[in-house]
């Protein structure tokens, strides 16, 4: 009897790491490749008009460190993914949980569908625009070492997503597994590119002090709008940690985070910082220019791989939302394929797969560029993230028994944050307009 415990034991411990790298190879890859455009993003010129000095990387790390810390651990790894509706996650899962309260007037009942429906909007926007930029900036990366193959960059990135689409009906825990070992080390790679420039310059890791990052909010006035346009480019990815929660579950995917891709983000970022205080000229590209000459192709192919990989959480998350709002009799009946006998919530919806896939290339081929597509990026994902702060409201005060005062309080700070970010983003969209 005691044998067979410690057999389902350590069976449960073996399903739950299998679980956890799951979760890196498709939850993660979002938010794992941000650090190959932010920092170049937020001292862009044309962007932010930022200039490059000492106190604003130190002001930049600190708000993308503390932007990680706030938004992506305090209110989705710890809060949020405390929403679990039957083992689903994502916003249509947080308003079915919202609207099961108790005394829901007419009026709050249709507030928060349409909410609902406007966050399912944006959360395809995301699914777009992800696959696009994720690896558009990735390829990119060609150019540094082969100018000349400039002109390929968008053929390339076309044949890769393509086959990303074509792969999804294996499954999402197929795809799991197959992606899984390569964000282990595409991570493990990240913290060390990052600690080998830390290490030459040490007091870079003084921008932890969050007053860096308010000095840098008040120095720069009504400009600092579009320093935290650049800042949010450092978390999407996010809003997939909930959406994907029906795919691995709430504890491998925390697990993951807090062991696993926190850390090297911010090593990563913070390796970025001490490259561009030693070196002001590796601004052109401070991601790829962490690593020797030598190494720049195996990092172009790594990044390559890694950002197919980026796009899988979004994907993964929109079959989930997709799924729940047929279930829910906000969309039309389709063909929703089960891939797991031990996951429900993981699926293969081929109709929004093709749909995704046509409207990804349709977009790399009308940008052309991530750059121009960063002015597109962060809207739909801040503008979800602020409706998932009032939805968890609302399961905070009449679910989840909180009084009205702490959810108000708690969730108020949320939402400041998210309304803060949300409106540096409409800030871009005539830029982007005028990029098309």
């Amino acid at each position: 009897m005691q044998s067979s415990h410690s057999s389902d034991q350590h069976d449960a411990g073996r399903r739950h790491w299998a679980l956890t790298l799951g979760a890196l190879g498709v939850v993660y890859g979002d938010i794992g490749t941000s650090p190959l455009y932010t920092m170049h993003t937020a001292f862009d010129p044309a962007i932010t008009g930022m200039p490059l000095n000492e106190a604003n990387i130190f002001g930049f790390l600190s708000m993308v460190v503390w932007s990680l810390v706030l938004v992506v651990t305090l209110k989705y790894v710890v809060l949020i993914l405390r929403a679990d509706n039957k083992g689903e996650g994502g916003i249509l899962s947080l308003s079915t949980l919202a609207l099961s309260g108790k005394d829901r007037s007419r009026s709050q009942r249709r507030l928060m569908t349409v909410l609902a429906m406007l966050g399912l909007a944006l959360f395809y926007g995301d699914g777009m625009i992800t696959p696009a930029v994720s690896v558009l900036s990735a390829v990119e990366g060609l150019e540094i070492s082969a100018p000349d193959v400039q002109h390929w960059v968008v053929p390339i990135t076309v044949v890769i997503l393509v086959g990303l689409f074509l792969i999804q009906s294996g499954g999402t825990n197929t795809v799991g597994r197959l992606f899984g070992p390569v964000m282990c080390f595409w991570f493990a790679c990240l913290g060390a590119m990052g600690i080998v420039h830390i290490l030459q310059v040490p007091h870079v890791l003084r921008a932890l002090d969050p007053r860096y990052a308010l000095d840098l909010a008040f120095n720069h006035g009504w400009s600092v709008f579009y320093i935290l346009g650049a800042a949010v480019l450092s978390f999407t990815g996010g809003e997939a940690l909930y959406a994907d929660m029906g795919h691995f579950g709430r504890r491998p995917i925390r697990h993951a985070w807090v062991a696993v891709v926190f850390p090297a983000l911010v090593l990563n970022y913070f390796g970025q910082g001490a490259l561009l205080l030693s070196k002001p000229e590796a601004i052109d590209n401070p991601f790829f220019l962490l690593v020797p000459e030598y190494l720049l192709l195996p990092l172009v192919v790594l990044s390559t791989a890694a950002t197919i990989i980026a796009s899988q959480a979004v994907i993964s998350g929109v079959f989930s939302l997709t799924r729940q709002a047929v279930q829910l009799g906000y969309m039309p009946r389709m063909e929703i394929r089960h891939t797991s006998e031990s996951e429900i919530g993981q699926v293969y919806v081929p109709r929004i797969n093709w749909a995704l896939l046509v409207a990804v290339v349709a977009l790399v081929i009308m940008f052309g560029s991530s750059a121009k597509l960063t002015d597109a990026y962060g809207l739909a994902v801040t503008g979800s993230m602020a409706i998932t702060t009032i939805m968890a409201l609302f399961t905070a005060r009449d679910v989840w028994g909180w009084s009205r005062p702490r959810a108000a309080v708690v969730f108020g700070f949320f939402l400041f944050i998210d309304f803060s970010f949300l409106t540096a983003n409409c800030l871009k969209i005539p830029r982007a307009a005028g990029c098309r």
